[in-house]
């Protein structure tokens, strides 16, 4: 009876019959990765020429207008979101709260997730305050408070609502925030201003003081300072980010 031989198979001769039914796909896909690869490379290249070519504009500039041209020619790099804040300072130095808080909500709206974020809410609060208008400064204080109660900026927001709450007669309002700080934020530099508030609050007048009658000298003087050191702040943090942007 015959015996039946099976042939046995080339590993070679398969490699090549393989290569030959399907080296378009793979040469079409090797393509399609290089170019991928080189595209990447190019964009990495082109954000990182652009990011320092913005840093060294703003790291020139010496006011509002020159801010803004880096915010309008550079409008995806960091030294826009610095020059936004340096922008609401200097509009805010010239005394155009109203525009340097409409230059701070566009940082926030298109930067919400940015580290100054409460700083620019801060700086907002402190121009409506300096616009004469209290209540929408403390509603937007309380806001930064509420919204962001691990920021650096929490506690500040919360003394800065003791002068506003004892202005408008909340000398009760005023020592619970206070005490609030004292108690959330202890290890905090706050809180030996909350304690200084809290002194001041024991010596006022136990009868309701009138709207606005309520508050001391160097209350007034601590409020306005709140007011300034906020927007210096924003202005501050935007030159350290700019000067630390390679």
């Amino acid at each position: 009876m015959a015996t039946v031989t099976t042939p046995t198979p080339d590993p070679l001769l398969e490699t090549q019959v393989f290569w030959e039914r399907n080296k378009g796909a793979i040469l079409g896909v090797l393509a399609a990765v290089l170019l991928a690869v080189a595209a990447y490379g190019a964009y990495r290249w082109y954000v990182s020429h652009r990011d320092n070519s913005a840093a060294t504009v703003l790291a020139q500039a010496k006011g509002a207008g020159d801010y803004q041209k880096v915010i309008d020619e550079f409008p995806s790099s960091p030294a826009a979101s610095s020059g936004y804040l340096l922008l609401a300072a200097a509009q805010r130095k010239e005394q155009k709260l109203a525009e340097a808080n409409a230059t701070l909500k566009t940082f926030i709206d298109r930067n919400p997730k940015h580290e100054l974020v409460t700083t620019a809410k801060m700086a907002m609060a402190a121009n409506v305050e300096a616009l004469g208008k209290p209540d929408g400064a403390l509603e937007m204080y309380r806001g930064v408070a509420a919204d962001y109660p691990r920021s650096f900026n929490a506690p500040l927001a919360m003394l800065a609502e003791v002068p506003l709450l004892k202005a408008k007669g909340d000398t009760e309002g005023a020592r619970r925030v206070a005490e609030t700080v004292l108690t959330q934020y202890r290890e905090s530099f706050a809180a030996t201003e909350a304690t200084r508030h809290l002194r001041m609050l024991k010596v006022s007048t136990p009868a309701g003081p009138l709207p606005g009658e309520g508050i001391s000298d160097a209350e007034k003087a601590a409020l306005q300072q709140t007011a300034a050191a906020a927007a210096a702040a924003a202005a501050g943090s935007a030159n350290l980010s700019a000067s630390a942007t390679p």
